[in-house]
């Protein structure tokens, strides 16, 4: 394309004395909403200065290519400026930070293919060097001009053009916001500016953005999986070199992935196997299960946000009315049809609350070992969510909750992944593998790790830790209020926590002991970790939770108030050694605090509308505020601690 199709004499400035990043980008802002190119100056400045946050618009021979992308842009332009002395602020992926020439591209929020358009087009001219000696010398903007409309290579000899290499980008976050589509255009990026056509397929919140076709995806010379979930539909990439990593690498060093794909990639994409786990090439076991980890929390947050808020509607509906327990099985077939509906809500809340850990385990699963992985990890969730003690009505079983969920999503993913790579099968059977062998004997093997290992631990466990409450039932009522806060907060709403409100509840029923500590146990954890994720930056200056957690954290946060603690589950999933002994600690602390002071609930009742019916509700308040700032606190410092020492690691810092 000719480049003065999209720029004029009046949008190219000569000498100008400009020393600072901020002041250049400032004043072509401005001249490109003076000329009608940008109908929001400070919008348009702020988009650009998004994307300058995001890694170096610098390149070798003093060039700068700034570039923003808005919807205030009225149509693909850019502006251009020879400063009079090269600027030092404006760093280069050389080094040097000596830019002359800088060329801020204004790219429509609506087409997807100006911004490309415009990099290629400038990085072809710019990538030979008499091009750029010229512009540095021409005399006029109209000059100037002219030397942007020269065919690229005009001053060489010619030969015969080769097919244009091409690539194509699959890209995903676990929040599927800023890295997904950061990470695509770093690529499209680093390969316009070697003047390799770059595809992206985004996967992020909104489902599969730009998806490739198959005329693309048969002219690409290999693919670059950077996605921290398991990439969509890789089977169309069978024959393929690709290389797979995670999703900020490309922020890095996304000319060297592309040096990969093209001269050392990890493998070809067989027709008859999956590629390898994303990220999972060179990455230790531990690494791998830290990953299946986040992609299974990933997954699983939909499911709690979900079901708390069925559960939500349904408890806060009923409560305006007078209810206590909209759950009783009596409100099914009350007169008045209000409550009907509002108990149905709550119990498809429940309902739903129950597919959370067959969800994780899938996904942890498929993380670990594709799409093999995928049935068994459900079944295995399926087991810890006690589903087959409902499908096969045995009563009186406890399910293995957020423990077995790991142990079982990571034997699922173990076992389907080795399966389907050590099976060797007959051309002509090679269909059997994925659909009966590898999902066969993983559930199988299951089946039996389930059966003989986590549901009788799990079961004996929990049956200790009855037994302890009931021996204590007696003893000192502090004593009684730590057994129960512990249990309470150890797995919020886990069959441990289920276990403790059995107890509990029977207690206070006989008017035995009251509630106190058990309804703290359960609003303190999920509200004291949604306040560490918004607490974090201020108290140690820093991020110590990535984007991901943070928007857990206020489903935490607001779940919390609404006693639902499954919300900061994910929390434990991914750093149980961290979260559940805060969690205790902090329950534990609050409940001694409010009974001490005098506090008493007899009540059921521990969403933020059963707070009045608490004697001594000051008390109360301030044992809820005591748990919860210890664990906001303590979370905050320990990860911040760990980080620092290398012991944890922050990923997708969106």
């Amino acid at each position: 394309m000719l480049l003065s199709s999209i720029t004029s004499e009046k949008l190219i400035l000569l000498d100008k004395p400009w020393q600072q990043r901020a002041v250049i980008l400032e004043n072509l802002c401005r001249l490109l909403a003076e000329q009608g190119m940008v109908s929001d100056e400070k919008a348009f400045l702020e988009a650009v200065w998004q994307r300058e946050n995001l890694s170096e618009t610098g390149f070798e021979q003093g060039i700068a290519l700034p570039h923003g992308k808005s919807a205030t842009v009225i149509r693909p332009a850019f502006a251009a400026v020879r400063l009079a002395r090269p600027v030092t602020d404006w760093p280069t992926l050389d080094g040097e930070d000596n830019v002359e020439l800088v060329f801020l591209l204004a790219v429509p929020d609506g087409d997807p293919n100006a911004h490309l358009r415009l990099l290629s087009s400038l990085s072809l001219l710019l990538m030979e060097e008499t091009n750029v000696a010229a512009l540095k010398a021409a005399a006029t903007p109209a000059a100037f001009l002219a030397i942007l409309d020269r065919p690229a290579g005009a001053d060489t000899p010619r030969v015969p053009p080769a097919p244009q290499t091409s690539l194509i980008v699959i890209t995903s976050c676990p929040a599927g916001i800023a890295h997904t589509y950061m990470s695509a255009e770093a690529l499209e990026k680093a390969g316009a500016a070697r003047g390799i056509r770059v595809w992206s397929e985004k996967q992020g919140a909104n489902g599969v953005e730009d998806e490739v076709t198959p005329a693309q995806i048969q002219q690409a010379d290999g693919v670059i999986f950077a996605a921290t979930l398991p990439p969509k539909g890789k089977a169309r990439f069978h024959g393929k070199k690709y290389v797979a990593t995670t999703v900020s690498e490309p922020l890095r060093n996304a000319d060297g992935l592309i040096d990969r794909v093209l001269h050392h990639p990890d493998g070809i994409l067989a027709a008859d196997a999956p590629a390898a786990p994303p990220g999972a090439t060179g990455l230790s076991f531990p690494a791998r299960l830290y990953q299946g980890v986040s992609s299974g929390i990933s997954y699983m947050i939909p499911v709690i946000v979900a079901a708390g808020l069925m559960i939500g509607i349904g408890q806060v509906g009923a409560s305006l009315g007078g209810v206590v327990n909209i759950s009783d099985a009596a409100y099914a077939s009350d007169p008045r049809p209000l409550l009907v509906v509002l108990h149905a809500l709550t119990l498809y809340g429940n309902m739903i609350m129950k597919f959370m850990y067959p969800v994780f385990a899938a996904y942890m699963a498929y993380s670990l070992a594709d799409r093999p992985g995928l049935v068994p990890g459900f079944i295995g969730g399926a087991f810890a969510g006690g589903l087959h003690f409902i499908f096969w009505s045995s009563g009186g079983g406890v399910p293995s909750g957020f423990l077995g969920a790991l142990i079982l999503g990571l034997v699922a993913g173990v076992v389907a992944d080795y399966l389907n790579k050590h099976i060797r099968l007959h051309k002509n059977l090679q269909a059997m593998k994925p659909m009966l062998i590898v999902p066969g004997l993983t559930v199988l093997v299951i089946f039996f790790i389930n059966l003989w290992l986590v549901d009788p631990v799990f079961g004996g466990i929990n049956h200790f830790l009855q037994q302890a409450i009931i021996a204590h039932g007696n003893s000192g009522a502090l004593m009684l209020a730590v057994i129960i806060a512990s249990l309470t907060a150890f797995d919020l709403g886990g069959p441990v926590n289920k276990s403790a409100g059995a107890i509990a509840i029977g207690l206070a029923a006989d008017h035995i002991y009251p509630l106190t500590a058990r309804v703290l146990g359960i609003v303190i954890p999920p509200i004291g970790i949604g306040l560490a994720t918004l607490l974090d930056k201020y108290l140690v200056r820093q991020r110590v939770f990535d984007e991901n957690q943070r928007v857990t954290g206020t489903t935490s946060l607001i779940l919390g108030f609404l006693a639902i603690g499954e919300g900061a589950i994910p929390f434990m999933l991914k750093n149980p050694l961290i979260t559940i002994p805060i969690n205790i600690a902090g329950a534990v602390i609050g409940a001694v605090t409010a009974i001490c002071l005098g506090s008493v609930q007899w009540y059921p009742l521990p969403a933020v509308w059963g707070w009045p019916l608490v004697e001594n509700l000051p008390a109360y308040l301030i044992g809820l505020v005591a748990g919860v700032v210890f664990i906001a606190f303590a979370n905050v410092f320990v990860r911040y601690a760990l980080i620092k020492t290398g012991k944890i690691r922050m990923e997708n810092q969106e």
